[in-house]
This record gives C-alpha cells, structure tokens and sequence, in this order.
C-alpha cells in the first residue's frame, strides 16, 4: 500500500508550500459551470515542525478573499473532453477569483466528479506486544492493508481509515497512546478512471499553476454540507450536478461509500427543453426560477411565460402551467435518484460490507450481474432487501436476485418460476447473484400446509404451537380434504 501515497505526498509538500506563502485557489470542475475560491490563511496554526498537514480548515483559520463562476467549456459527465476549451474556462474562472482577492496564486487544489468510483474496503492487523501505540504503528499496520486487484487504468483517489480497534475494542479513531497487543485497522479506498484524474492534472499544468490536491466531487460534497452529527450517526449526500451525480455515505465522521451516475440537471434541462418546444438557455431559466417536483393544488392555475424568439408572436407569447412542468421534471429526477439508490451497485449493501470487519472473502464491492462474486445476504439489510412472496425464501436455500425500482434487490429462490421468467426477459443486467451469509438472522416469512384431523380447537392448538416458537401467523386458510380431514 506504500506505493499509492507518492503522489498525495508530492501534494502535500505543495499545500505546504501554498500554506506557507498564505493563499491557495478551490477549483470545482463541473459540467455545467466552472468555480474558484482563493483562500486566504490568517496564520493563527502554524504549519508544524515535523511538515504534518491535515485538512486545511483543522491547520488554520483561512478566509474567502476571492470567488468567481463561469460556464463550463470541454467537460461532460465530469469529466474533461475539449482541454483547451477546459483550459479557457479554467483560466476565466481563477483570473476573476484572483482579481478579486487582489494577489496571485500558483497552487489549486482541484475536485471533480465523474470518473466511474469505485469502493473498497481494506483491513490489516499487526502485533505491539503490549505497547503503547505509536505513530509508527499505525503508518505500519495502514501499510499492511492488501490492496485488491482494482484493475488496468484506474488510480486511488482517497484511501483513509475509518475505524481502529485495539485488541476487542473497536471504533476508535484515534489509537496512539493506548495500550494494547494487536492493533487492527478498516480502510475505505476509492478508485477512479486515471484518464479522468490526469486530465484534470494536465489542464491545471497547461495554466501555469500547480496542482496542491485532488478530491472527488462527492467526498467534499458530504464534508461541506453535512454537520458533524449527520456524519457521526450515518447519513448519505446526494450531489445532483449537471452532468453526473454523486452519492456519498458516511458514518462514525468517515465516508464508507462514493458512486456516480452520468445523470444529471443537464438532462433534466433537455427534458423541458422537448416538453415545451424551447430552446435549451429558455428551458434552464424555466427550471430555475419555476421548477420542482412536489405539485400543490395552485400549480394548475400557476401560468408561465414560456418566451422565445423565433418571431412568430403566438409561439413566443406561449404559457404552461407549473403542473405541466413539474410533469415533466419529475420522471427525470426519479429515474435519477433510482440510478444511485439501485443503479449499478447498492449503496447500502456496499456500505455494510465495508462496515463489517467479519465479512468472509467474498469481498466488498460487489458488482452488480457479476454471478462469479455473488452478494451475501445476511437478512438484516432492511428496505435494501425484500423477499419474494411467490416463493418465500430462506436461509440455506439456493437463492437470485433481482433489482427494481423502489424495492431494492427482490430475493427469489433459484427455482422459482418467476425468477426464470424475469431473467429471460432482462436486457439491462439487473439480475444479480446472491447467497445467504453463514450467520444469517432474521425473521422470514414461510407457508406451511398442514393435514390434520378435524377436531375442535384445532387451530388455537397450532396457533400456540407457533407463538411457542416465537414465531407469527399473517393469515390462516383452511380447505377441507373430506369428512375427517382438512389442510390448514
């Protein structure tokens, strides 16, 4: 794991540098604009004698000294496709910031969003013979963590630990000065497309500033807008961009899980802009100033001014009411919001295998459709997991699964009927391996079909049966069989 961090600590030297000279640029790469802050340190926490740099707000007091937006050139889905018309954007955006702020600046740290992330979770443990917890110890024990083949192409983005645990205690933040014999640590990785990354890098190169950082969009999205409560007890940050979304979950003030989805506000835009017959400038000025997607009762009665000026007078002098456009607002942020919840990977599942340190080796970051690296299911996933009534599956049964809009992934036995049927008519790979995790808990629910001799007090007599073994009964069907028999 050493060999991932010689290019975060190349940029570490560099806010080193911009810290000690005062001044560093934020640049937000996005699809639909460009944004540049230039901070500005006080010098109330100087940088230490040993170099250590942490997040820039816990090292010193800063202030925004410079701020500037422009419309995004050469960048789709988040990422950069036209470098010179990047570049331009790039260079308009900073000029301003820096114009403002009155002073020059050479170091940026950079975000983005896009790029395909990927999540991983890694764990390492090593011995202290009783010692107290050092420095040392921890870089060892991080520099233990095996690394998963994550594939040709990609580079590690953020690699942070989210948990420590000292012999039997676990969720400790912070070991060092602790006593203990075995020091354990939980590491969440995420890895992103390295084209991505080395053209944000190359563009910032080409205007003549160096690169201090770099960050997914949907990392600082959750740490600049959730309070440290919502980070703490577990919360998840949706950042509906123009070009892409991003997700992002953090618990114990750690993100566990990032995914995006090439889905944004740009389609959102096209949407209005076919609905009502606009071009693209007039359909955003509509979402931005009347857009939603809760109607009222006074929405049918709200008119708006649709504009244009294509010449004709009754084109240009067209109204639609807001109940229209939310009509056609509203699918699209649905199917968007359903392609990060239920899209290529579940957040939540992913999410809890990272958490569990006890997973087996089926690993943690389950893509979905791969049958060779089925997901475990532990029945304790809650609304992510829904058993289906036609067969009722349960622990040890051979199971499949499939992913729908609302439900989560449905669990079905692998003989089931339906199940085949639904696999027969997938053509956009939302069938998924699955396989019961060996401790799996929970209550399931079953059909029991019973012949019995028809007597009085019959069913209170299986009825407690049941409850004896806390179980419940939903509904009870009786059929009689013949003059002496019924099947209950």
């Amino acid at each position: 794991m050493i060999g991932l961090y010689e290019s975060q600590r190349s940029m570490r030297n560099m806010r080193k540098i911009a810290m000690q000279r005062g001044v560093v640029a934020i640049l937000d790469v996005g699809s639909s604009k460009i944004a540049a802050l230039v901070l500005r340190f006080d010098g109330s926490a100087k940088v230490g004698d040993d170099g250590d740099i942490g997040t820039l707000a816990g090292q010193s007091g800063f202030r925004v000294i410079g701020a500037a937006t422009t419309r995004s050139r050469g960048v789709h889905f988040g990422e950069i496709t036209a470098m010179q018309e990047t570049e331009r954007a790039i260079r308009t955006a900073l000029q301003a910031a820096q114009k403002m702020a009155g002073t020059r600046v050479d170091h940026v740290i950079a975000c983005f969003a896009g790029a395909e992330p990927r999540s991983y979770g890694l764990d390492a443990q090593t011995q202290l013979d009783g010692h107290v917890v050092t420095e040392d110890d921890v870089a060892r024990v991080m520099s233990q963590c095996d690394v998963p083949d994550y594939g040709g192409g990609r580079e590690v983005l953020h690699a942070q630990p989210v948990n420590f645990a000292l012999d039997h205690r676990s969720g400790l933040s912070d070991p060092r000065g602790q006593l203990g014999n075995e020091l354990s640590v939980d590491m969440h990785m995420l890895t992103v497309d390295a084209a991505a990354v080395h053209h944000v890098a190359h563009c910032i190169k080409r205007c003549d500033l160096e690169l201090a950082g770099i960050a997914s969009s949907a990392y600082v999205s959750g740490m600049s807008t959730l309070v440290e409560d919502e980070q703490e007890l577990g919360s998840a940050c949706i950042d509906m961009g123009g070009g892409a979304t991003s997700i992002s979950i953090f618990i114990k003030k750690h993100m566990i899980f990032a995914d995006s989805v090439r889905m944004g506000g740009d389609h959102v835009t096209s949407d209005i802009s076919l609905g009502l017959q606009v071009p693209t400038a007039n359909a955003e000025r509509i979402k931005t100033f009347y857009g939603g997607v809760h109607a009222t009762g006074m929405d049918d009665r709200e008119m708006i001014e649709i504009g244009g000026d294509t010449g004709d007078y009754e084109h240009d002098r067209r109204t639609a009411s807001r109940a229209e456009l939310i009509g056609i607002m509203r699918p699209r942020v649905e199917e968007i919001l359903e392609e990060v919840g239920l899209g290529n990977r579940v957040a939540y599942l992913t999410a809890r295998q990272l958490l569990d340190i006890h997973e087996d080796d089926a690993g943690s970051n389950m893509v979905i459709g791969n049958r060779e690296k089925p997901l475990v299911i532990a029945g304790t996933e809650g609304m992510m997991i829904n058993f289906a009534k036609c067969c009722n599956p349960i622990p040890g049964d051979d199971i499949g699964g499939h992913i729908t809009a609302g439900r989560g992934v449905v669990v079905h036995l692998a003989d089931c009927r339906n199940y085949h049927e639904i696999q027969e008519k997938d053509k956009e790979g939302r069938s998924v391996a699955l396989r019961w995790h060996d401790n799996a808990e929970g209550e399931y629910r079953v059909e029991l079909k019973v012949e019995v001799e028809q007597q009085r007090g019959i069913i209170a007599s299986l009825a407690n049966k049941v409850n004896s073994l806390d179980g419940s009964i939903e509904s009870i069907k009786v059929e009689e069989r013949d003059s002496k028999s019924s099947i209950i």
